[in-house]
């Protein structure tokens, strides 16, 4: 604030020095020129260089010990979970590339499949199921006319037959052979259903042998009759003997298929 002097005075002269400077001490300590005041002027005009400024993008209050505590406690929870997240993503990374990465081996087995199943797609209609399904009758058809047929009951006279009737014919020729005695009630009985089911089976072949003609025991021929030997591929897959315990003495030929089919020695007609 400009004081009386000044007004009166006006602009100070160079060299100039007040009377309360002159009081206050020498003129050569205490007067200053107008040059010096000038440079004064202008470092005080010239602005200061502004303060560093550090990374700190947070905010800071003045608290006390307690306050510092619960910022600290903050900090570590949010690094803790960031640690976390960064830890689930990894694993889930790690999960991802293991289930996408392939060999190439794999890409092309792939590929290779995906092109049979299109494929595989194209063909597969209404039209092509039909001609399939005629195609595959009438391959099963020609099948069971190049099979052996039969039809009747054969009578084995003797051991070579017997032994024919078994090692000579076709391995997936179903063989069943009765065993019977003579004057025999139950074998009597049997030889009347077979006689049926040779013809109801002409596929499967069905024999019969004396008992004495096989060469079997007299004690066989008195207990074991009727006997039924089956077998396939010159096996023995179905021995039974003594069968009268199981069907009596007059039986009927839907009884000893019944049997046959239990023990999965005949197909299902």
């Amino acid at each position: 604030m400009a004081t009386l002097e000044d007004k009166i005075l006006g602009e100070k002269l160079h060299n100039y020095c007040s009377s309360s400077e002159d009081e206050g001490g020498s003129d050569d300590e205490d007067c200053q020129s107008s040059d010096e005041k000038e440079n004064s002027l202008k470092r005080c005009q010239e602005p200061s260089e502004p303060p560093p400024v550090n990374n700190w993008s947070g905010s800071a209050t003045n608290t006390g010990p307690k306050g510092v505590l619960e910022d600290w406690r903050r900090f570590k929870e949010l690094e803790a979970q960031n640690r976390e997240e960064l830890a689930k993503e990894r694993i889930a990374l790690a999960k991802k590339l293991t289930m996408t990465v392939k060999t190439v081996q794999e890409e092309d087995k792939e590929k290779e499949i995906d092109e049979l199943e299109d494929e595989l797609d194209e063909l597969i209609d209404e039209g092509f199921l039909m001609k399939y399904q005629q195609q595959r009758m009438q391959e099963l058809m020609a099948q069971l006319q190049k099979a052996p047929k039969f039809g009747k009951l054969q009578t084995l006279k003797n051991q070579d037959d017997f032994l024919s009737a078994i090692d000579k014919e076709d391995v997936k020729v179903t063989v069943v052979i009765h065993i019977y005695g003579h004057n025999v009630k139950a074998c009597e009985s049997m030889d009347g259903c077979l006689s049926i089911l040779a013809s109801d089976y002409p596929a499967v072949k069905f024999c019969r042998i004396a008992v004495d003609v096989a060469g079997l025991s007299r004690h066989f021929s008195v207990e074991g009759v009727p006997a039924l030997l089956v077998y396939k591929g010159g096996q023995i897959i179905g021995n039974f003997v003594q069968l009268a315990t199981e069907l009596g003495n007059d039986f009927f030929a839907s009884n000893v298929e019944k049997f046959l089919i239990e023990y999965g020695m005949l197909p299902e007609n």
